[in-house]
């Protein structure tokens, strides 16, 4: 606690010359210093308080007393590794099993979202015997070495692209190729995969995994058109590969309709792997994958343990079962279907009024569901420019007015909405309030130039 008592100042100092700077801040030109938090408000150390629009780690809440007690008292009884037989491990499986498709009932517990993918690449590698991953632009899937060779975000940065990575178009009706006039985007797109399956497969490749977010985050908040997610899994299965969705952040009810965002897909597609992290642990460090007898049993066929020393502990087990009761206890999957739709309703109606304000909501495409909502921000309509130093602007406004906004998307320019689930009707008003008045004082300002452009 003496850390809290420096001055802002301070800390920062010690941060820069501490802290590596590649370890980045949020809003870096005039850092928040956050001291506590609470549901779906954090605190700096004048006491202000913020309304967290980013925090989807903090699923249920931060500091919800629920999850805090079952980690305090499992921490007062006993916190060990899996090797040993505990009831808490069995029950969070079953309890997570029973969410899922019945085909993804073998689990591994993790402690990070990067391990929960690290661990599925391998997966997929021993259960077809392939190398290759087809992976989707602009995507995101981890830190480790080996996810950041499937991270188009990282590795175009980076060492570039291996030779064993292969790219299809973000399924993005948009921006993409095939945007929102098309006849069938789901199949346009996932006929994009298909080529470039084939464009391996002529190349002497053998693909392992298809690796896709259920609804890619980095990407800009997309929502992939219903069915494309089966149409891939057929092309990637003739191909002799396993389709992974990667659900760590998007899972657990944050979609509102459903508990994994993989099933807006449609009833009938199931993924050959799931991996889960971020909100599983509700700021505690637990992450898990989930998948099929078949795969898990050529895993098992090399002999080889595989161990992790924190993950599947007592206490992490608690805390995944107290998110998942305060889930079910507060009804917040339903609560994240009716204060989303409220929430893009209110954005919607910024499209009609400001110009800058390109997607939220077309007849035939949405950018958000539940509470993962993108406002993509343009610079004109015709050629969809992202607005990119404009929505910088824009959140560093947000910001002094008490609201934590994030950026994201290729171009920097879609603002994400993923509070905490607990994020209320009276706080999307409030939110949308004052990017209201910021959006109208930004146009006025701009009116003002203009004005005086012309006089001169």
């Amino acid at each position: 606690m003496a850390a809290d008592q420096r001055s802002k100042a301070d800390t920062l100092a010690l941060r820069q010359r501490l802290i590596s700077s590649s370890c980045r801040l949020f809003f870096p030109e005039d850092p928040v210093k956050i001291v506590r938090a609470q549901g779906q408000y954090m605190y700096d150390e004048q006491g202000a308080e913020y309304i967290d629009c980013i925090n989807n780690v903090a699923h249920v809440g931060h500091c919800h007393p629920l999850v805090v007690r079952a980690a305090h008292e499992q921490n007062q009884v006993l916190n060990t590794n899996s090797r040993y037989l505990h009831d808490n491990i069995v029950d969070y499986a079953q309890r997570l099993s029973e969410t899922l498709p019945e085909p993804l009932c073998v689990f591994y517990f993790l402690n990070s979202g990067s391990e929960a993918n690290d661990l599925a690449l391998r997966l997929a590698r021993h259960y077809t015997g392939h190398q290759d991953v087809v992976v989707l632009d602009h995507a995101y899937h981890g830190h480790l070495s080996s996810l950041i060779d499937i991270s188009p975000y990282k590795f175009r940065s980076l060492d570039g692209q291996k030779e064993w990575v292969h790219v299809a178009p973000l399924p993005d009706t948009y921006r993409g190729p095939y945007r929102e006039d098309h006849p069938n985007p789901a199949v346009a797109y996932a006929n994009e995969v298909k080529h470039v399956v084939s464009s391996a497969q002529e190349k002497g490749r053998k693909i392992a995994a298809f690796f896709a977010e259920s609804l890619p985050s980095v990407g800009g908040q997309i929502i992939p058109p219903a069915g494309y997610f089966s149409q891939v899994a057929e092309h990637i299965h003739k191909a002799g590969g396993v389709f992974v969705a990667d659900e760590i952040q998007v899972g657990f009810g944050r979609v509102g309709k459903h508990f994994w965002a993989f099933q807006l897909q449609g009833k009938d597609f199931v993924p050959d792997i799931v991996t889960m992290g971020k909100s599983i642990g509700n700021g505690h460090p637990v992450a898990c994958v989930a998948t099929t007898q078949p795969v898990a049993r050529a895993f098992e066929a090399t002999g080889v343990e595989y161990f992790n020393t924190f993950g599947g502990s007592p206490v992490s087990c608690a805390v995944g079962l107290a998110v998942l009761n305060v889930l079910e206890k507060e009804q917040l999957q339903a609560h994240a279907t009716s204060v989303g739709s409220f929430l893009m309703e209110l954005l919607r109606q910024q499209k009609i009024k400001h110009p800058i304000v390109g997607d939220v909501s077309l007849p035939r495409r949405h950018r958000g569901v539940g509470l993962f909502i993108g406002v993509d921000l343009i610079k004109d309509e015709a050629t969809r420019t992202p607005a990119t130093e404009e929505a910088a602007y824009l959140v560093s406004r947000l910001k002094e007015n008490y609201v934590l906004l994030s950026t994201d998307g290729p171009g920097r320019n879609i603002l994400k909405f993923k509070p905490p689930m607990c994020f209320s009707l009276d706080n999307a008003r409030q939110v949308v309030a004052k990017l209201d008045a910021i959006l109208t004082d930004m146009e006025e300002k701009v009116r003002s130039c203009e004005t005086l452009r012309l006089q001169l």
